[in-house]
């Protein structure tokens, strides 16, 4: 079952093309991240779901309900039945933590109480900030108020624009975790829009990657980093080690060595594996066979560190491993390599050129 289905869904804004025919469908119950960067026209997707602008052309479902068939049915966001939490959080200055989420409920429910404790202990808060104004409350606070409000009508759907981009890294990892738990908790379907790839990447269910109005890859998180559709995504969703090669049968001759295909390509073609995948150290010192290479700077990151390595046999080629050692090479040293896992390789040359989409109203 799912909860939300855009078809064929596009958007001009004079003679600026903002979305592409974009279809996307949301299971029930799950989180679909619509990772993009900016002016990739998620936001505009994100406001022709909620109703706030109408779409030229396509349809929208949530539920059973067809809300959009452009360019005539467009239902008012009122009656769409969808919880919505702005990236500003959009919480009222004047109404205390309690007014602000029972704001959507019947006049009867609002006095009782109960569903807003209710909601507020989902977000991960107590009943004594019912009393408080927004401006007593941490950043992380606010944002936990606007989705409880958002969650307070029992709404089958929830949108969630950026709402953790002003917060402070920790802050970031807290009210994540405590908006999958009460989305989760409630059986809400939730769609965030981010340009944060690890916020995306961790939160989806689903992550549908947003290029230049056209919805390029649809997948879930692990199966977008590790075979990307294309260069662009795979530089996109993390870090990316790009060389040349040449493939065939199954396997592709690089710097590297003969590496295992993750999808079948023939020809010349452009190698791309994540830095993680390079592994060194006196494991692989112990293979002969294992390209040399010599470690050219390092980055550390606490849990990890970053290791620039120029391979002697590659015409001076440099690519970035990632390990987690406690004690990680210096610079100048000699150092042999090994690729964990297979690879993904591209016909060489068809890596596309974004089009940058001007940021939308």
């Amino acid at each position: 079952m799912t909860d939300l289905q855009c078809s064929d869904v596009a958007k001009r804004f004079g003679d600026r093309p903002v979305l592409t025919g974009v279809n996307l469908s949301v299971a029930a119950g799950s989180i679909t991240a619509i990772l993009g960067s900016s002016g990739s026209g998620k936001t505009t997707l994100l406001r022709i779901v909620m109703g706030f602008i109408r779409a030229d052309s396509g349809q929208v479902r949530i539920g059973d309900a067809l809300v959009v068939d452009a360019p005539g049915t467009h239902v008012a966001p009122q009656h769409r039945g969808i919880g919505y939490v702005a990236q500003e959080g959009a919480l009222f200055p004047h109404l205390s933590v309690g007014q602000n989420v029972g704001f959507g409920l019947p006049r009867a429910t609002r006095r009782s109480g109960d569903r807003i404790t209710e909601v507020l202990g989902l977000v991960g808060l107590t009943g004594d900030h019912a009393s408080r104004r927004p401006s007593e409350l941490s950043g992380g606070e606010q944002r936990r108020v606007s989705l409880a409000r958002a969650l307070a009508p029992r709404p089958k759907l929830v949108l969630l624009d950026e709402p953790f981009s002003a917060l402070d890294a920790a802050l970031r990892v807290e009210t994540r975790a405590a908006v999958i738990r009460a989305l989760a908790e409630e059986g809400t379907t939730g769609v965030l829009v981010t340009h944060d790839q690890a916020e995306a990447l961790s939160m989806g269910s689903q992550v549908a990657v947003l290029r230049s109005g056209e919805l390029v890859q649809t997948a879930a998180p692990r199966d977008l980093y590790q075979t990307p559709v294309d260069l662009g995504v795979a530089r996109f969703v993390g870090e990316a080690v790009i060389l040349p090669g040449r493939a065939g049968h199954g396997v592709v001759d690089c710097a590297l060595g003969r590496l295992a295909l993750l999808r079948p390509v023939d020809g010349p073609v452009d190698v791309m594996l994540r830095p993680e995948q390079i592994q060194i150290g006196p494991d692989v010192a112990a293979d002969a066979d294992s390209p040399e290479a010599v470690v050219v700077s390092t980055s550390y990151f606490g849990g990890q560190t970053l290791v620039t390595l120029r391979i002697r046999a590659g015409d001076g080629l440099a690519v970035t491993a990632a390990t987690s050692s406690q004690d990680p090479p210096s610079a100048g040293d000699t150092v042999r390599i090994a690729v964990h896992g297979g690879v993904m390789a591209y016909v060489a040359g068809e890596v596309p050129v974004p089009t940058p989409v001007e940021s939308t109203p």
